[in-house]
């Protein structure tokens, strides 16, 4: 097996507990508390983690070897495990019962440290995927990457659900320890050359360092580029809606297995659209794939939950997953082709922060709305009264049109994006923009075919 497909094996195990965690956190929540505020506050605070970590996680990338980043990532992943766990044997009776109790949101904080130290491979994969991939088949190999995330949440969503269901929390964070230590001892054994040369004493070297200022400049040097960064984040702002309401929605139609069980059928939805970008790649214009993408998506979410049917939900959802993979490899390799290869790390690092800055608003936000105003809105409210007849009445109904609403905003944003100057400017970026310093000869790195 090539060091690449290695890597990305490496990354399905990591990936399958931490999302496993924190579906399983999310899960257990909304039992234990039966709070759509509670879940909407778990997705808010990784949010907020994933923001405020992404530029120094970036930073980490770019100044170390990636091999040695991914090893920290599960040394932090298995610390805050360890802690969590503890945290969950020594529970004082009925303390994870109160959504707004400090020993609750204590261990929320510890568990979700843990979950985001994974961000840091997030961060380094697309970097090896410019390092050891020729230019030409980077589109391709996005795709793998992008099904090897569909593996993950197909196995995670499965697993969360019969672990909360049979074993709650302990033997979810159990489970996460052992696996984490596996996924490290992998990578001790794994032999990866990256080309990195040893610095040389006669030549000035860069201060280790975040540098946001020298990332923005290389950022507006690219036409469009931030853009394209403003556009996933305005995407990620109206997303929030997802992360904080899409599992209670689910729950209020089917049990937590059932729910699992779908979620990670759906799931399939990613590994289908990855093998197929595997092979017939992206196109000639990524942007246009990524914009073509998100009217399909946004589309798709003005009607999927319009009726209360775990079909219709399915079926969106289905839709949604199917094409995120494009959408990700689409900025995934416009980035990888017009930033240097020294600097991708911080850049990507920089969009994970701007672009996820935007969802912990919405997921914050959106909790609090859709329990004290859109539940009781289309409960006995004036939104029962106008559309209950044909939309239907209760909290279920209530989170249902925030999806719909969110839906409509999203469309109209992406026709407008479709039309702009930046969109072509960008465009144009990429299809003039050679290969950086060979790419920094990534195509003799490349052995194995993707």
């Amino acid at each position: 097996m090539s060091p690449f497909h290695q890597i990305l094996s490496n990354n399905l195990v990591a990936n399958i507990t931490n999302f496993t965690v924190w579906f399983a956190l999310t899960f257990w929540i909304f039992i234990e508390t039966q709070s759509v505020f509670a879940t909407g506050m778990v997705a808010g605070i990784f949010l907020v983690f994933t923001a405020a970590c992404g530029f120094w996680f970036g930073s980490i990338v770019d100044h170390n070897p990636k091999k040695a980043a991914m090893q920290g990532s599960s040394i932090a992943s298995f610390f805050f495990y360890l802690i969590s766990t503890a945290l969950v044997f020594l529970e004082p009776e009925g303390a994870f019962a109160d959504p707004y109790g400090a020993y609750l949101w204590g261990f929320v904080f510890v568990v979700m440290l843990g979950v985001i130290s994974g961000n840091l491979r997030s961060i380094a994969l697309p970097t090896l995927v410019t390092i050891l991939i020729p230019e030409d088949r980077r589109d391709k190999a996005n795709g793998l990457v992008g099904m090897v995330s569909g593996i993950g949440f197909l196995t995670t969503s499965v697993i969360s659900g019969f672990l909360v269901a049979f074993g709650g929390m302990k033997l979810t964070l159990i489970l996460a320890l052992g696996f984490t230590l596996l996924a490290f001892a992998h990578l001790l054994v794994l032999r990866l050359d990256e080309g990195r040369v040893a610095p040389s004493a006669d030549v000035p070297q860069e201060p280790k360092r975040v540098d946001i200022a020298g990332t923005i400049r290389v950022i507006a040097a690219v036409p469009g580029l931030f853009a394209l960064i403003f556009f996933a984040t305005f995407n990620n702002f109206l997303g929030g809606v997802f992360m904080a309401l899409l599992d209670a929605y689910g729950l209020s139609l089917v049990s937590v297995e059932v729910w699992g069980l779908t979620f990670g059928a759906l799931s399939t939805a990613f590994i289908i659209s990855g093998i197929i970008i595997s092979k017939t790649g992206l196109g000639k214009n990524p942007l246009r794939t990524l914009l073509t993408v998100n009217i399909i998506t946004w589309s798709v979410c003005c009607v999927f939950t319009v009726q209360s049917s775990i079909w219709l939900l399915a079926a969106g959802c289905f839709v949604w997953m199917f094409l995120g993979p494009y959408a990700e490899a689409s900025e995934h390799t416009t980035l990888q082709k017009v930033v240097p290869l020294e600097r991708q790390g911080r850049v990507f690092g920089f969009a994970q922060s701007v672009e996820q800055s935007a969802s912990p608003l919405t997921a914050f936000m959106i909790g609090p709305l859709t329990q004290f105003i859109f539940i009781p809105l289309m409960t006995d409210g004036a939104g029962a009264d106008a559309i209950g007849d044909w939309f239907g009445r209760g909290p279920e109904r209530g989170i249902a049109l925030v999806f719909t609403i969110a839906g409509f905003i999203g469309l109209i944003v992406t026709i407008i994006a479709f039309n702009s100057r930046a969109y072509r400017d960008l465009s144009a970026a990429y299809a003039t923009q050679g290969d950086d310093e060979g790419d920094n000869d990534g195509a003799a790195m490349a052995a194995s075919p993707v």
